[in-house]
């Protein structure tokens, strides 16, 4: 069971597939837009939005290209497509470098976390100080994360951590084995591992403050094809804002969604319950916010810059576009499928029962 645990769970953080190779083709129709994605549990939105057909509702002709973390970022930037949803934190660092994307609204809270073996002596974010700590790669969003939570924290993440990678999946074994004393994960790991009883949390962004006041992820686009298809991009961006609150009030109807389209390897339990601890409610001034806050604490952990102007950073890495607005989503509505939410009280039972079945 734990080989195939491993295995399903491992597949839906990561695909190995690069960006397709019709993506960099030339867009002829002044409606289409093309659409980035992974194959990640939290891309759901994306998903609905497709499948959904938010976006025809909004008059575009959605194509959506399947690409891979290595290429992701730099990808976006030569416009190898045009749209998407994203870690904040993945793309501020870029964007400080000289990356043109811009944010456009908050999708979602909640990927990440870092997670301590339960027999380690480590409950605290100081405790950590010291100790190994596998991520699924440098430079991924929970390391970044990681990185961020010790430099509030006064911890030297160069010099007071020491790092060793490991595929996504195969973090709980290098628990198991005492190869770390403590992992950083994005879902659904974190949740399998905390329903194996192989970890504990110590820094979670659904639970701690700030990160739970923030969205993790965020509508982001090619800064080019934003200032010349403003009116597109805002017609876009609400399609996939409109794909969140769908996810939000199906949740187990997004999650099953996903696995049968094949969007991601992962079982529908297994992604209901990842999907079910995250919060998928749209917004643009917090979104905002987001950014701004994600800018100096970043700062703090020397992630960015000494001489970076966090504020004027944020200023012009946020764009805000006629039509997207908060007024706009608080008219926003979608079908309620019947069975289809998850009770955030059930989700440690809903995880048990995806390990099950597995």
């Amino acid at each position: 069971m734990t080989s195939k645990l491993i295995t399903a769970a491992s597949l839906s953080v990561l695909l190995v597939a690069g960006c397709n190779k019709n993506s960099n083709s030339t867009v002829r129709n002044s409606n289409k837009v093309r659409v980035g994605y992974i194959g990640l549990t939290c891309e759901a939105p994306i998903y609905a939005a497709y499948e959904k057909g938010f976006f025809k509702e909004e008059g575009l002709e959605p194509e959506l290209v399947k690409c891979n973390w290595a290429t992701y970022k730099d990808a976006l930037a030569l416009g190898n497509y045009d749209i998407t949803h994203h870690l904040v934190m993945y793309f501020l660092k870029p964007i400080e470098q000289g990356l043109d994307v811009r944010f456009l609204a908050g999708i979602h809270r909640g990927c990440l976390r870092v997670q301590a073996g339960v027999k380690t002596n480590i409950h605290t974010i100081e405790d950590l100080k010291g100790k190994r700590i596998g991520v699924p790669g440098m430079g991924t969003p929970p390391f970044v994360f990681a990185n961020r939570v010790f430099g509030t924290h006064g911890i030297d993440a160069g010099k007071d951590i020491t790092w060793k990678v490991y595929p996504a999946g195969e973090l709980g074994l290098a628990i198991d084995k005492g190869e770390v004393d403590a992992v950083a994960n994005a879902e659904p790991i974190g949740s399998l591992l905390i329903a194996q009883g192989k970890v504990r949390n110590i820094a979670d962004q659904i639970m701690d403050a700030p990160y739970k006041d923030e969205y993790c992820c965020e509508v982001i686009a090619n800064g080019k094809w934003v200032d010349a298809n403003p009116d597109k991009a805002a017609r876009a961006t609400r399609a996939l804002l409109k794909g969140a609150k769908w996810v939000e009030t199906n949740p187990r109807a997004a999650a099953v969604m996903a696995v049968e389209k094949k969007y991601l390897a992962s079982t529908p339990e297994l992604n209901t319950a990842a999907l079910a601890r995250l919060r998928y409610v749209p917004s643009v001034q917090l979104a905002e916010e987001s950014v701004h806050t994600a800018g100096r604490e970043m700062k703090v952990a020397k992630m960015l810059s000494a001489d970076t102007d966090t504020e004027a950073l944020a200023k012009r890495a946020f764009m805000h576009l006629d039509g997207v607005t908060d007024e706009w989503i608080k008219t926003l509505e979608v079908e309620k499928i019947a069975g289809a939410q998850v009770s955030g009280r059930i989700w440690p039972t809903l995880t048990r029962r995806a390990l099950e079945k597995i």
